[in-house]
């Protein structure tokens, strides 16, 4: 990949550019997302270490008082994208959404605390930033363990697939099915004035994602009351190995800058939720599966949350077997890593979750195949992903036998992604 690839990967990020927070991509998602700007950030660095800090700041400058940290900040008005603040009505100073996403914030600090280490201005920087942010993160992650999962078995759950960021997975399909519908106040979409209608959820789901809300609102926004009052609780392998991740790299940072009692803190949660984990390994599939904790069953899916674990230190047998998985997906498909099995019920080769390939997943994967010692894996999936950028550009997401670009355009976090990529190596 040239030069002028990287260039155009930096450009995406500055059109997307708000001063302090940045946008996925205009018109589709003109506000700041949770999982996107932490994992922005890490491109941020290669322009600027100063706008990357800033990047996850404001995000944490939103963050409630209980502790969660929310899915979307609407800093300006728009009306490019449902569900905006007039639905939410979460009456935070700033709106914001009432639901989280990924916690990725750990494991992108330490990224960027660890990056700095070599220059001596940027170590000052590190320092002095991610010092004042380990206690907001800390409390995001006691968050989790409080409210998600109150009945303490070591695993937390979503209650919306908007949290998952993996929205309309076939992970979901089950549960969803058990959320009424009925009464739902009457709305009109606006993803699909910008985006083919065919690539996005459908509208069935998006009842269901509108209930949620709306049940959640009439409860106040009350996170002590949300997990048993939910109809949908899903305790998903991919979330929870992020979270493992983020608690063991925050314990990191805390133990390079003395922060003894919040680092012990965090490896225990990391420790505990690794424990918890194992039970949902499915041996006839060699990978993980979620369970669906309102109803008591394992979730008989082949989506790509089940080899997202493999950022957390699963035993070495695990991991190998989920690199085996990835390449036997490699020998069906051109490109990689596709978000749903395509051998599997429910893929859809152009549908959001469904099977499209999502650059922040092969990168989330590849650190994880790489941090295991899977590297010619590792090492396939970063060439299909520079691939993609190639022949399709900086697409939200790709088919994945033709690598024809889907979704949104000029997309963020897909240009931070490749910035990565390309810089590491």
């Amino acid at each position: 990949m040239s030069s002028a690839s990287l260039e155009n990967a930096f450009a995406v990020l500055r059109e997307n550019d708000r001063g302090t927070y940045t946008v996925p991509t205009k018109g589709l998602y003109p506000f700041q997302w949770n999982w996107d700007s932490c994992l922005t950030a890490l491109g941020l660095a290669a322009i600027s270490q100063d706008r990357a800090w800033t990047e996850i700041e404001t995000l944490f400058e939103h963050q409630w008082p209980d502790g969660m940290v929310p899915q979307i900040v609407f800093h300006v008005p728009s009306d490019t994208y449902f569900p905006g603040p007039d639905i939410w009505q979460t009456n935070r100073p700033t709106p914001t959404s009432g639901i989280t996403q990924p916690a990725v914030a750990g494991f992108a600090v330490r990224r960027l605390f660890d990056r700095a280490q070599d220059r001596h201005t940027d170590r000052a920087m590190a320092e002095t930033r991610s010092r004042a942010l380990l206690h907001k993160i800390d409390a995001w992650h006691a968050w989790f363990y409080r409210n998600r999962d109150p009945h303490g078995e070591g695993l937390v759950a979503i209650l919306h697939p908007w949290e998952a960021g993996r929205d309309n997975s076939v992970d979901w399909d089950e549960a969803l099915a058990q959320v009424p519908t009925s009464g739902i106040t009457p709305y009109r979409r606006r993803d699909t004035d910008h985006a083919n209608p065919a690539h996005r959820p459908t509208d069935a789901q998006y009842d269901a994602f509108v209930w949620l809300v709306e049940h959640f609102r009439r409860l106040g926004w009350d996170n002590s009351l949300l997990h048993d009052a939910s109809p949908f609780r899903v305790v998903d392998p991919a979330f929870n190995a992020i979270l493992i991740r983020s608690c063991a790299d925050l314990a990191a940072v805390a133990e390079a800058l003395g922060e003894k009692t919040l680092a012990q803190r965090n490896r225990a949660w990391a420790q505990r939720s690794l424990d918890a984990l194992d039970a949902l390994w499915h041996v006839s599939s060699q990978r993980y599966q979620g369970f669906n904790r309102a109803t008591g069953e394992r979730i008989d899916s082949r989506s790509i949350g089940g080899l997202l674990p493999i950022l957390a230190a699963i035993p070495p047998a695990r991991a190998a077997a989920i690199a085996g998985q990835i390449a036997a997906m490699g020998e069906q498909m051109h490109f990689l890593v596709p978000s749903h099995d395509p051998g599997a019920p429910g893929y859809e080769a152009q549908r959001y979750w469904r099977g499209p390939i999502w650059l922040i997943t092969n990168f989330l994967i590849e650190n994880g195949l790489r941090q295991a010692g899977q590297t010619e894996v590792a090492d396939r999936i970063v060439r299909s992903s520079l691939d993609l950028i190639e022949k399709s550009g900086f697409a939200e997401y790709y088919e994945p036998q033709t690598g024809a670009a889907l979704g949104g355009g000029r997309f963020t976090w897909t240009a931070a992604m490749v910035i990565e990529f390309l810089t590491r190596r």
